[in-house]
This record gives structure tokens, C-alpha cells and sequence, in this order.
């Protein structure tokens, strides 16, 4: 405890010693490489100083909620619109607008209420085995409940962020009770108990350990791209599978920001949100995590290219967070563990 205080009292310190005028203060839980040069690029093109501290989602909110008033938080950057939403029902966000990004950013992509707003996309596709599976057999999440799935599905556990916020938009789109009956015949179909994290989804329908599973779609791209033989022999044994609107279109999830609430820098923030909708900055994106930009237009990268357009299920993200409690709820009477 007394390690922790002590790093908080220094980070303030380094923050409080740098000139407010030209810097904003981010504090995020994504951890990619090319995350730096959007920073590196954004003090080039500004002339903005980027003060970054890293860690876990609710690492950083529990740390900005303890700052208080005198937080030097400026930027909430993090992953899942479910997450986002308990930064601002933690109420470490505030509301902004801006021209710009209501201008290129679907209004899909935003909170209702203006506290953060989306800046990439991420598919959670249904990833089949070549060998066994057809395009022509998957239609849409729904379906992935019906008696013929049964002991064909893997899929990670319900504690997952990303599985909650699924289900947080079928409970938006069917309702409640609907979707508990959906969730308890996607239970039944479940292949093994749920375990580890997406890409040993993917790697359990190579191996043929079950038809189909639950991913997001930047994991096989990673398996693609993958300087392991190993992992690219298991990327050309599965594909991806994006539903179509007329079985309820795809699940889109967002990585996402918003400006803390006791920024000291709010105008540096509001540009660098800004910034981060350009092109430029979206095509980083695309190129360091295989994430789809929320802006139209731009050349993908081929693992992206390859995987197709898709048809976004058109549910407001804000939605994921809203309905979470519920998800869970559900989650956990169906018995998704």
C-alpha cells in the first residue's frame, strides 16, 4: 500500500512538473507499440508533450478516482465499451463535443450522453473450421443457440468483458428473457467448459476440438500475421465469419476514449481526441493491433482486407455498459462460467 501511495506522489510530482500549456496527460490500458508513435506523431504535429501512465482498466480508474480534484488525468483511453462505462459511472469522465469527430465518427460509436466516444472498431466474429464447417451453415448469434450446435461451440468464460458486452446488446436488441433463453441453449452447445482467452478459441476449432467459437476478429489476424509457422498452420485451418443484417448483423465493439473529469489540459484533449480520428491516426490503428477504423475509406492491411466487409448490428455501444449488471446477471443463472 505504502509502495503504491509513494508512486502516486511522485507521478504527480513528474506531472505537476511538466509546463501545462503544452502537454496532455494520458492514462491508458492499451499496451501496443505503434500506440506510441500515435504519440510520438501527435507531439510532432502539435507540439503537444504526451505524459503517459499504463495499466489495467480498473487499475487506472481506481487511480484517478483516488486523485480526486487534483488527478492530472487528462485522457481515459481503454478497450470495451463496457469499460468505458464504468469510467464514467465511476464519474472520473466529463462530457465534450466536438465538430470534427461528429463529424467522421458514427454516431453508434459514441456515449448518449457525450462522456467518450469510440476510435476503433473490433468484430466479435464466428470463427468455424474450414474442414468441417461452411459458410452457408452460420447465420447469426441467435442461431448459435439451436439444438443442431450441440457440443460444436467453444467459446472463453463469462467473466470476459467481451462476451458480456455481446450479450449486453442481444438484451438491447430481444430483450431480457429472450436472450436467457438464447443463453441457456448456447450453453447447452458449448463443447468443454470455457477457458483461456480468444485465441485459444481459435486455435480449439483448428485443432477440432469443436466447429465454431466466439472471437474477436484481430486475434486470427495476428495468427496470420504471425512470424510462427505454427500459428499461421492454424489461421488456414479456420475462417471468420461476420453476420449478415438479416440475421441481426455483427457485433461491433470499440477501443475507445474520453476526458477525465479534473483535466487540467482540456483543450490538449479534445485535439488529441481529435487527432486520433484522422486518417493518419486510424491507419495506425489498423496496422498495430489489426483493429477496423471507425472512419470509412481507408486501404486495410490484407489480413484485414481478406476477412470482408460486414454488417454492423447498429446497437449504440453505450448499451454494453448499460445493460452489463444485466448480462452478467443472466450470465451467471444460465450457468456461463
Amino acid at each position: 500500500m505504502f509502495k503504491k501511495l509513494l508512486l502516486g506522489f511522485f507521478s504527480l510530482l513528474f506531472f505537476a512538473s511538466c509546463a501545462q500549456k503544452d502537454e496532455v496527460n494520458i492514462y491508458s490500458s492499451r499496451h501496443y507499440d505503434t500506440d506510441l508513435q500515435l504519440y510520438d506523431r501527435f507531439t510532432e504535429v502539435t507540439g503537444i508533450h504526451i505524459n503517459l501512465i499504463e495499466g489495467s482498466s480498473d487499475e487506472l480508474i481506481e487511480r484517478i478516482r483516488n486523485e480526486g480534484i487534483n488527478s492530472p488525468a487528462d485522457i481515459v483511453i481503454t478497450v470495451d465499451a463496457g469499460r468505458l462505462w464504468r469510467a464514467k459511472e465511476a464519474g472520473i469522465l466529463q462530457q465534450h463535443q466536438s465538430e470534427f469527430l461528429q463529424e467522421v465518427i458514427p454516431q453508434q460509436m459514441y456515449d448518449r450522453e457525450g462522456y467518450w466516444v469510440g476510435l476503433s472498431e473490433r468484430t466479435r466474429g464466428i470463427i468455424y473450421n474450414r474442414n468441417t464447417i461452411s459458410t452457408d451453415d452460420l447465420q447469426g448469434y441467435w442461431q448459435l443457440s439451436e439444438e443442431k450446435w450441440a457440443g460444436r461451440i467453444c467459446v472463453r468464460s463469462s467473466n470476459n468483458i467481451y462476451n458480456q458486452s455481446l450479450v449486453a446488446s442481444l438484451i438491447e436488441v430481444h430483450g431480457e428473457e429472450a436472450t436467457e433463453e438464447w443463453a441457456e441453449g448456447l450453453v447447452r452447445n458449448f463443447a468443454r467448459p470455457p477457458q483461456g482467452g480468444d485465441t485459444d478459441q481459435i486455435k480449439a476449432v483448428a485443432a477440432g476440438l469443436c466447429d465454431v467459437a466466439l472471437a474477436n476478429h484481430y486475434y486470427l489476424a495476428r495468427l496470420i500475421q504471425s512470424s510462427s509457422s505454427q500459428d499461421r498452420e492454424v489461421a488456414e485451418q479456420v475462417g471468420i465469419y461476420f453476420p449478415a443484417a438479416e440475421f441481426g448483423g455483427t457485433h461491433v465493439n470499440i477501443s475507445g476514449a474520453g476526458i477525465a473529469a479534473n483535466s487540467p489540459n482540456r483543450e490538449n484533449a479534445i485535439r488529441f481526441l481529435e487527432y486520433l480520428a484522422t486518417e493518419n491516426a486510424q491507419l495506425l490503428f489498423a496496422v498495430g493491433n489489426n483493429e477496423f477504423p471507425v472512419i470509412d475509406g481507408l486501404q486495410l492491411p490484407d489480413a484485414l482486407d481478406s476477412f470482408g466487409s460486414y454488417d454492423s448490428d447498429a446497437v449504440n455501444v453505450s448499451f454494453y455498459g448499460i445493460n452489463n449488471p444485466a448480462a452478467i446477471r443472466l450470465m451467471d443463472r444460465v450457468g456461463w462460467r
